[in-house]
């Protein structure tokens, strides 16, 4: 079933160790329900201008984005969600049998044609978020959002 699996599509490794470890543990909690797939695309080239940084890796997103996802990008012009909004695309995306994945760019943000590609456009916070931290909040968020599909007083 699609709503066994959650996907994320990143830019990027986890480099800074807390990162890497805060993101693994919201992941082993979500794992409790659903399947977590972490899939990450190389960083564009340092030497390049942001915009062409930003349109290198959007092409390497196309590419690993599958055609029967429901992609949900991270961008901060995107729609705020609260944790039960988040809630409520998980169930809306499991009762159409459609699997979400999250789409999360580099420093630069998502090139336009990631942008064009992904229906649905969410945003952390009106603040700016280094994008490892974007990861590790999206994680939380979703374990959260799972909490709340479960009755489990987490989310309070």
């Amino acid at each position: 079933m699609a709503g066994n699996l959650l996907r994320l599509l990143c830019v990027g490794k986890l480099k800074t160790p807390f990162w890497r470890e805060a993101a693994e543990h919201y992941q082993r909690r979500l794992g409790r329900w659903r399947r977590v797939e972490v899939a990450e695309v190389r960083d564009g080239e340092a030497a390049l201008a942001p915009a062409a940084r930003s349109a290198q890796e959007g092409r390497r997103l196309l590419e690993a984005l599958s055609r029967e996802a429901a992609p949900v990008a991270l961008d901060e012009g995107g729609e705020t969600l609260d944790s039960p909004g988040l809630a409520a695309l998980l169930r809306r995306c499991d009762e159409a049998a459609r699997r979400p994945v999250f789409v999360i760019g580099g420093p630069f943000g998502l090139a336009p044609e990631v942008l064009a590609a992904c229906p649905r456009r969410i945003s952390l916070s009106a603040m700016t978020w280094p994008h490892e931290l974007a990861r590790v909040l999206l994680l939380e968020q979703l374990y959260r959002a799972e909490c709340i599909l479960r009755n489990i007083p987490y989310h309070h």
